[in-house]
């Protein structure tokens, strides 16, 4: 009994005697990102966060469950609490987390959550790349690395237990997709340790802190662990791929062919779009932005010469003189693109990020089947700067031209500038480091692009022509994406409509199908992001006149970090009001925090 009330006594004296609703909502919101840290080590570890250094995710079928029921847990707690009782802020802040801890719990109710890879990303390729996303400044840092590492057999057998059981459902990627996706297991195999990915950390310059024999010491572990645990749990993952899951892969491109696969898609589709828009009303808004690029296309051809968008579109893919004959050069011309955009972004942002950004080439064992380029976030709190990932195989199908789009998109004004600054707000932490809404950040990106034409960087018919091309590559997501899961489509017929209606090289396209294919829904969310971002800047222009500000609105869309598509409608509603009341001469509002 005495300890009974001891444990009581403490639990009254942590809350207020008068807890208020946004007391109990605040308590919540810390609870649960204290969970988000210790579901996700590594990524607390690059957030300043120490408590959990000697760990890596945990993909067991008990914590898998535990996952579950305690969101669960926290989505009844909120629901509990009144939004009218909460700050605007608030009600923000607990509308993003229901909706993202009920897109876990209804995640869990399907067979293809245990789909744990795409050709666009695996547990063995995130887990090659722990290095770059952690802090290497002393001993500790390093042995903390050694012990993350040495822990992947169990994080292998776990995700190859996973997938196992997926096969037997029949929850497994098309045929068509995987050629060649040995590699990106196989290709992570060094015989040679000094060499593999997982020795990168010890490359470096050796910190003053510690001294060489313990440097050659920690050196000559992470030369055994990569030998004698990293090598051989890759070689049994190979295995089990070209043995136990390829024979059984699906003959279907269509993930609606999989048990409960429509629902599944429908489900993704929400998901990335934070729309109710449903895949056929997608599908026809594709449709009908693909013949408004068409339209733009035909036009920039005759200007350059051409009797058709398709005799133009030819001649920028068969002519060598369009294409880098070395991955440096490749490499140089898109830093230097990057330097030059520089300069312009004082003039369109009044609020830019500290962090920096760098630019590294993919690396080989996945850069044969993966996209043209993407972006990896970095960490202001572990000094790692974001880095833009340029793909450097297959060199004749990497156009010069692409340049300024693609680092628009990846870097800045794009992915790096929104991400950089997300980290730096001041907003609820879970939305800071946890929240990456893909409508609202790739479609800020696919703007970002659009920023170009002010630049002046389309300043030739083959700049403008890839500019016009990458818009019209995510219209074309919008139908082939829908087109396969919703309609039935194979991935011939979506080649073929992609190369019909984009400038992309054929490399490319293949590899952008097979991310279509293999990541339903994902790719949807681009082009309706665009378009929303879009239609607030016509709405803003039309209510604010000339005393609109192109600088405070784009500051006004970034200022919350990445929202649902519904929040960012409403917070730049409110922005336009508060332009429209100030009076003449004051100063400019602030963007509303949410």
């Amino acid at each position: 009994m005495r300890m009974t009330f001891l444990a009581a006594a403490l639990l009254a004296s942590a809350a207020p005697a008068y807890a208020t609703p946004a007391d109990d909502f605040h308590r919540i919101m810390d609870a649960h990102y204290q969970w988000l840290l210790r579901e996700n080590p590594t990524q607390a570890t690059a957030l300043g966060v120490r408590d959990y250094d000697d760990r890596i995710d945990d993909l067991s079928p008990e914590a898998r469950a535990a996952h579950v029921r305690q969101a669960r847990t926290f989505r009844d707690q909120i629901q509990a609490i009144p939004a009218d009782a909460l700050s605007p802020t608030d009600r923000v802040n607990r509308a993003i987390l229901l909706r993202m801890l009920g897109e876990t719990i209804e995640e869990s109710g399907f067979g293809q959550r245990d789909m744990l890879f795409t050709t666009y990303y695996g547990w063995h390729q995130g887990f090659a790349g722990l290095a770059t996303g952690l802090p290497f400044r002393d001993r500790h840092d390093y042995e903390s690395y050694l012990t993350r590492i040495a822990q992947y057999p169990r994080l292998n057998d776990q995700a190859l237990a996973i997938t196992a059981n997926a096969v037997r459902g029949g929850f497994v990627l098309p045929c068509s997709v995987l050629g060649g996706y040995e590699r990106t297991i196989s290709g992570v195999i060094e015989s040679d340790p000094t060499k593999s990915h997982f020795y990168e950390p010890f490359t470096r310059p050796k910190p003053s802190t510690i001294g060489d024999a313990d440097w050659a010491a920690l050196q000559a572990r992470a030369r055994q662990i990569i030998t004698e645990v990293i090598n051989p749990a890759y070689r049994k993952h190979l295995d089990f791929y070209t043995r136990d899951y390829l024979p059984h892969c699906a003959r279907v491109d269509s993930v609606s062919a999989q048990p409960n696969g429509a629902a599944w898609y429908a489900l993704q589709v929400r998901e990335h779009t934070t729309t109710d828009l449903t895949p056929q009303q997608i599908h026809q808004i594709g449709l009908d932005e693909v013949a408004r690029i068409r339209s733009e296309m035909d036009r920039v051809a005759r200007e350059a010469g051409y009797p058709s968008r398709e005799a133009f579109i030819e001649h920028l893919r068969t002519d060598p003189s369009y294409y880098p004959t070395s991955a440096e050069q490749l490499m140089a011309a898109s830093a230097l693109f990057n330097k030059q955009v520089d300069a312009w972004l004082p003039r369109l942002f009044g609020r830019l990020p500290r962090l920096t950004f760098t630019i590294r080439e993919i690396p080989a064992e996945t850069a044969e089947g993966t996209t043209t380029a993407y972006y990896g976030s970095g960490s202001p709190e572990a000094g790692i700067s974001g880095t833009y990932y340029v793909n450097t195989s297959h060199l004749d199908q990497r156009p010069l031209w692409e340049i300024p789009a693609l680092s628009l998109h990846e870097s800045v004004p794009g992915h790096h500038l929104q991400i950089a600054l997300q980290q730096e707000m001041d907003i609820a932490p879970f939305r800071r480091n946890f929240t990456g809404f893909t409508a609202f950040t790739e479609g800020w990106a696919l703007y970002a692009e659009s920023l170009g034409e002010e630049m002046g960087v389309y300043n030739t018919p083959e700049r403008r022509m890839g500019e016009l091309s990458y818009q019209m590559w995510r219209a074309c997501r919008l139908v082939v994406d829908t087109g396969i899961h919703a309609y039935g489509w194979d991935k011939a017929r979506a080649i073929q409509y992609m190369r019909d209606n984009t400038a992309l090289t054929d490399r490319n396209i293949e590899s952008e199908v097979n991310r279509y294919i293999s990541w339903p829904g994902q790719a949807l969310g681009y082009m309706i992001g665009r378009l929303k971002i879009i239609e607030l800047r016509h709405r803003a222009e039309q209510a604010l006149g000339p005393r609109f500000d192109e600088r405070r609105f784009h500051d006004a869309v970034l200022a919350n970090g990445s929202v649902p598509l519904d929040v960012l409608e409403a917070q730049i509603n409110e922005w336009i009001a508060a332009e429209q009341a100030r009076p003449a001469g004051a100063a400019p509002s602030q963007p509303p925090r949410t």
